[in-house]
């Protein structure tokens, strides 16, 4: 009996001295950790309930006219380059009117200074449809991965409307930080596109190029001679 009461008089001197430290250690109500809140929760840390405290600095796009900006720095590599000049009676760009090839053509660019259409605008990447002797035809055979890739002397259609890619640039600052950092793949990737016709096709296996439908066979001879296979 002895034994059993001291037994049960060391575990009751043990539970009070662990409550005795709980009470030490624990926070008091003043200590505890405030609550996460919603404006902690996003980039801008602000309200989320309205934007009076999240407006920008005003939007300011670059007065200079064509000719006499400098160029914006692309975003990251082949990005569509901003417009760095005043675009004022340049917009909207209609069928008949587009301001911007008057410079920009590659005829033109070297003499004032703008950067050329690249030669990817004179490429059709579009297959010609075709109805021979009552048969629509495809120029291409999608379930064989086929494409259609021809070279041209004028701007395509497809490019025309240069105001869908490329956009003035406002000056004002950010209400968030913009921490994007771009890695460039060519050494002036930051002011220049990299992409060129041989590069990005000589190993294609079925370009189609003219105005004439190009048979399997033509691909593959053609291919065995340039000693490419086919993907």
């Amino acid at each position: 009996m002895k034994a059993i009461s001291k037994i049960t008089i060391g575990l009751v001197a043990a539970a009070v001295l662990m409550v005795g430290c709980n009470e030490t250690t624990a926070k008091k109500p003043a200590e505890v950790d405030a609550p996460v809140t919603e404006a902690s929760l996003g980039l801008r840390k602000t309200d989320l309930y309205t934007e009076d405290s999240t407006i920008a600095s005003k939007t300011e796009y670059r007065t200079a006219q064509a000719m006499s900006s400098s160029k914006i720095r692309r975003a990251f590599q082949d990005a569509p380059p901003m417009i760095p000049h005043d675009t004022t009676g340049m917009l909207p760009i209609k069928i008949g009117d587009n301001r911007c090839v008057s410079c920009h053509d590659p005829v033109m660019a070297s003499g004032v200074g703008a950067t050329p259409i690249p030669v990817s605008h004179f490429t059709n990447f579009r297959p010609t449809n075709k109805v021979i002797n009552g048969t629509f035809k495809n120029e291409v055979d999608n379930y064989k991965n086929e494409v259609s890739i021809k070279e041209t002397t004028h701007l395509q259609g497809a490019r025309f409307n240069c105001s869908q890619c490329h956009a003035p640039q406002s000056q004002g600052n950010l209400a968030v930080e913009n921490t994007f950092e771009p890695e460039f793949t060519s050494e002036d990737g930051a002011s220049r596109s990299s992409w060129d016709y041989k590069k990005y096709t000589a190993d294609l296996a079925t370009i189609h190029g003219g105005d004439n439908f190009v048979t399997d066979a033509d691909v593959a001879n053609k291919n065995s001679a340039a000693g490419h296979l086919p993907h």
